[in-house]
């Protein structure tokens, strides 16, 4: 039986011959100690790719964002994040449970929180109101097709929020895509903000883990909230040395996804029952309508796992195909042929 063509998420990758060698050979020791050779490496490495004074891993992206918001807002704030947004919709309320804060969701139709936007949602202290604590940015956006925040517009967020004492987080799942859309290093694109989390585990292909990082003051309180969490980890070089290789030998082939990404979506468009804006689509994520099929995300998925590829529903008439290290152009051109079996079965069906 062939391998499946798995578009369900850039989560789905397995980690390379290189990452699984170098996890059997890690040099390691007790983390929670500060003991680990690799993992302190990583930690290391992780802040100077970023610009930042210091780095921490952490298990999972939400375990990141949610140390990171706590670090930058008080108990009782409002968090003001785009109403798409992973930290609001897909986190189980960690801004609430663990920091303490109510999110406060504003609206951008392409998903790039805009400073308009943002302006006209802040609060002051007051004897009514929460104030706001904190502005968290996604980039890219996950639900918004992973659209790709411009440099002036995150350096213009982050120069008015610090003028009125507010600080930024940047849910950077998947920053080195955007990086990568933009043409510039990943530091450029994080310098002005506060936090940034970013994953190890989608893009860039790692098996485990996240990394938040800030200032060496942020990051040292930020180590005691992972604790906390349940984060403290012991030999967890094993897993430091696939991120290793996920930093230093991944972003470079980012680019690879984009293509083939922009050849689904064209192809997309020309498929009845579907719709899709493929100049829209600037990296890795392609969204798509199947309304004008009549099925469900869910009948879609099933149809085209029948036909070797799996992709999930997002919401009630769309579906989301995301491309990584272990998609090919051919995978990409068979998924694309897949889809328009479905849509052809259908069209047979009504006729």
């Amino acid at each position: 039986m062939n391998a499946m063509i798995d578009l369900r998420s850039d989560t789905v990758t397995m980690p390379s011959e290189a990452m699984r060698n170098a996890m059997r050979d890690a040099e390691v020791g007790d983390d929670v100690y500060g003991e680990d050779p690799t993992m302190n490496r990583l930690e290391q490495r992780a802040a100077a790719i970023v610009g930042k004074e210091a780095a921490l891993f952490v298990p999972t992206g939400t375990m990141g964002n949610t140390i990171g918001i706590k670090l930058n807002t008080r108990h009782g704030q409002e968090v003001i994040c785009e109403e798409r947004a992973h930290v609001f919709d897909w986190e189980l309320s960690m801004m609430a449970w663990f920091a303490g804060c109510l999110a406060r969701p504003v609206r951008a139709a392409d998903g790039v929180l805009r400073w308009s936007a943002i302006r006209d949602a802040i609060r002051p202290d007051g004897p009514h109101c929460a104030g706001t604590g904190c502005i968290s940015l996604e980039n890219t956006h996950n639900m918004a097709g992973g659209a790709v925040s411009p440099l002036d517009v995150v350096e213009e967020i982050c120069h008015e929020a610090h003028q009125r004492g507010l600080r930024v987080h940047m849910d950077g799942a998947r920053v080195f895509n955007a990086a990568c859309a933009l043409g510039v290093e990943v530091s450029e694109v994080v310098k002005d903000v506060d936090t940034v989390m970013f994953c190890l585990s989608k893009g860039l292909g790692a098996p485990v883990g996240s990394m938040l990082a800030g200032t060496a003051d942020a990051i040292h309180q930020g180590r005691l909230y992972r604790k906390r969490l349940g984060g403290g980890m012991r030999q967890a070089g094993v897993l430091a040395a696939a991120g290793l290789i996920a930093l230093e030998q991944m972003p470079a082939r980012l680019g690879q996804d984009h293509a083939n990404a922009r050849v689904l979506a064209h192809a997309l468009e020309a498929i009845p029952g579907v719709a899709i804006d493929a100049s829209t689509v600037q990296t890795n994520i392609v969204i798509f309508d199947i309304s004008g099929t009549g099925m469900t995300p869910a009948e879609f998925s099933r149809r085209l796992k029948e036909r070797g590829v799996r992709m999930n529903g997002v919401g009630a008439t769309r579906m989301r195909a995301v491309t990584h290290c272990d998609v090919s152009r051919r995978d990409c051109e068979q998924a694309i042929e897949a889809i328009r079996e479905v849509c052809a079965g259908v069209a047979s069906a009504r006729a």
